[in-house]
């Protein structure tokens, strides 16, 4: 398989791995590339929490209208459902120049355990790079050969030495190249109870998606009074825990609409819409266009 196809302006265009981005739970499944670094010719969002390992080169990356430098040889970790596009590619003295992406669905990031402020830092947009120390390119290279042996014992390996690299990065101060919207650490009012509730109403949310949500059954995980619980929701994730719910579902219909053949009207009831009206409003909200013109635009790339 091939990494890149050639656009009609001449800009090498990073191949879109569908399978990755499919409709399940995370929306997309766990995985690991190593492959030469392309330019993006638009943003993209998908469900995942991606890490970024770019070797002997650093990359300029557009995230929600920021442009951002991405460092040679650390690992660059950032919630892939915030818009984001690689423009630049400047490579250093070395001999390899390749790019290693993970792909960790965002319901497996959340069932981590110990790192809840990082958990929440990520959902709230912030983008964060590890110290050297903590992983290096030979690490990724045993990650991947451990995915791609297709073992699945290896592959929950993999998983659980994330989740021990992201608790050890936790134990000190974070390096933002991107800020979160907030910074839950320097709120004394939360506590990493106070997070650990909301990262429970967030797996909730995922977890049920296509059926009927109502705030008090949302809130209900946390044994909170529902007020509370629903302003300390606000609180952490800067958003009413409606709209977060829209959002989640917007992206679920997306995944299913670039992804599958499904008629609109069953990626509306496996989304969680109650009405295909409300569907379309929300929708042409969100992205800017319709349903179907969003699958055709989609279609019309060149994919591999």
């Amino acid at each position: 398989m091939k990494d890149a196809t050639t656009a009609r302006s001449g800009m090498a265009v990073l191949s879109h791995e569908r399978h990755f981005y499919s409709t399940k739970r995370a929306f997309g499944r766990f995985g690991i590339r190593i492959f030469d670094p392309v330019l993006m010719t638009q943003p993209h969002w998908h469900g995942h929490i991606e890490a970024n390992f770019a070797t002997d080169f650093e990359m300029e990356y557009q995230v929600d209208g920021q442009v951002l430098t991405l460092p040679a040889n650390r690992l660059v970790v950032f919630w892939a459902g915030v818009p984001h596009q690689l423009t630049k590619i400047t490579k250093l003295p070395g001999y390899s120049h390749k790019l290693c992406n993970i792909y960790l669905p965002l319901d497996a990031f959340l069932i981590m355990n110990h790192i809840a402020g990082l958990q929440v830092a990520l959902l709230g947009g912030g983008m964060i790079v590890l110290p050297e120390s903590l992983c290096s390119a030979e690490q990724l290279k045993r990650w991947y050969a451990d995915y791609r042996s297709g073992d699945f014992e290896r592959a929950e390996v993999v998983k659980m030495e994330l989740n021990a690299l992201f608790r050890r990065a936790a134990l000190g101060e974070l390096t933002f190249l991107l800020p979160p919207q907030h910074d839950a650490s320097g709120d004394r009012a939360l506590s990493s109870a106070h997070i650990r509730h909301v990262i429970a109403m967030v797996r909730h949310v995922l977890e049920n998606l296509e059926k009927p949500l109502r705030n008090s059954d949302i809130t209900a995980v946390t044994g909170l009074h529902e007020n509370y619980a629903l302003s300390l929701f606000t609180q952490v994730m800067r958003a009413p825990l409606k709209q977060f719910v829209i959002r989640m579902r917007l992206m679920r219909a997306r995944a299913l609409l670039v992804e599958s053949s499904l008629a609109i009207a069953t990626v509306v009831e496996a989304s969680g819409f109650s009405s295909i009206s409300q569907f379309y409003a929300q929708f042409k909200a969100g992205y800017g266009l319709s349903p179907a013109a969003l699958r055709e635009q989609y279609l019309r790339m060149e994919l591999r």
